[in-house]
């Protein structure tokens, strides 16, 4: 198994399917994530090969992105198979696609190291400056408001009301991104997450004051 060529086309692959996203689930978001899971990997002892790979192809299986979940988890493991990815990895990264995602939080825990790593870097670029535009470009393509303020954040939410439900881009922050922080499963996504959390603080803290014209 050639580790490198997967790698180069697992690259060509995303790009072909997500290029021409504008929903802040492009090929460079999946790019990020697949550098970070990989800096992490190797910070935390941990399986590079699978933490990059998982984290390019990870949101090629997206529901969002595709007809159904389960045509989206068929699409990735397909590729994998043609590619002659050993089974035992395949099995591994299917599962960490299918554990890693908030879906509005409540989720079970990712089982093993490397799930745990790609959830830290897709988490990681939900947050901070990258974050913030990636809300602002979802929202947009979604059909929300960026603020609203008689719109409050929603306390309660499920998959189903994560997905659906109205909400703005400022909710967001609130709904998901600020609890992201205290998520992160290894040390070294948790240094990371500090600064990137204290900046979404810092921006929300400006928005409010153009927001009421001080």
């Amino acid at each position: 198994m050639n580790k490198e060529r997967i790698l180069e086309e697992a690259v060509t692959f995303v790009k072909s399917e997500l290029g021409a996203d504008s929903s802040g689930h492009d090929f460079w978001h999946a790019y990020r994530v697949s550098e970070l899971a990989g800096r992490i990997a190797r910070a935390e002892s941990a399986d590079e090969f699978v933490c990059r790979l998982t984290g390019l192809i990870h949101d090629v299986a997206d529901e969002k992105l595709n007809d159904s979940e389960e045509s989206g988890l068929m699409k990735v493991r397909s590729w994998l198979e043609r590619q002659q990815v050993e089974f035992g990895i395949i099995e591994t990264m299917m599962e960490i696609i299918q554990t890693m995602s908030f879906k509005g939080g409540g989720q079970p825990p990712v089982r093993t190291m490397e799930g745990k790593i790609v959830q830290d870097a897709d988490r990681l670029d939900a947050i901070g400056a990258i974050g913030i535009a990636r809300t602002f470009a979802y929202s947009g393509k979604a059909g929300q408001l960026i603020y609203d303020p008689n719109l409050k954040p929603r306390e309660e939410i499920n998959k189903e009301s994560y997905r659906k439900g109205k909400s703005t881009a400022v909710n967001h922050f609130y709904e998901k991104l600020l609890k992201l922080k205290d998520m992160m499963n290894t040390p070294s996504a948790q240094a990371l997450a500090e600064e990137r959390h204290q900046f979404m603080l810092t921006y929300l803290e400006r928005f409010y004051q153009e927001w009421e014209l001080k």
